[in-house]
């Protein structure tokens, strides 16, 4: 079995290129068949609800909302930290097609199953 890619993004419209550069990668992985999820924490996770995704831009990258669309369509899952979607008052019902609310358990399920991890 192929390990996964699994990239967090922390970061979301206060950082366009950090955001935008977690769903370039997940987006190469997913076209390229590999198993991927983006796993969205601390003010990342605003980045998984409808519409929040629709103005972050980085000059000379593709609009994020393209690009988001592109890792779904391509069979990419996203996962939106459930610690901190909670404070935020984020729900299942605010979450953009192929996003989840997972625990950390799942996260730490994945890593220790194999799952090969990247940062932004």
């Amino acid at each position: 079995m192929t390990p996964t890619v699994l990239v967090n993004c922390t970061h979301g419209r206060e950082e366009p290129e950090r955001a935008t550069l977690s769903f370039v990668v997940g987006n190469v992985s997913a076209t390229a068949d590999q198993p991927t999820c983006v796993l969205l924490t601390c003010d990342g996770v605003w980045l998984g609800t409808h519409g929040y995704a629709d103005d972050v831009a980085q000059p000379g990258m593709p609009p994020l909302r393209d690009v988001l669309s592109s890792f779904v369509d391509a069979g990419g899952e996203i996962w939106a930290c459930g610690a901190c979607t909670g404070p935020r008052g984020i729900t299942d019902g605010d979450l953009v097609k192929g996003a989840r609310i997972v625990t950390a358990a799942m996260v730490v399920a994945a890593m220790t199953s194999g799952a090969r991890t990247l940062s932004f």
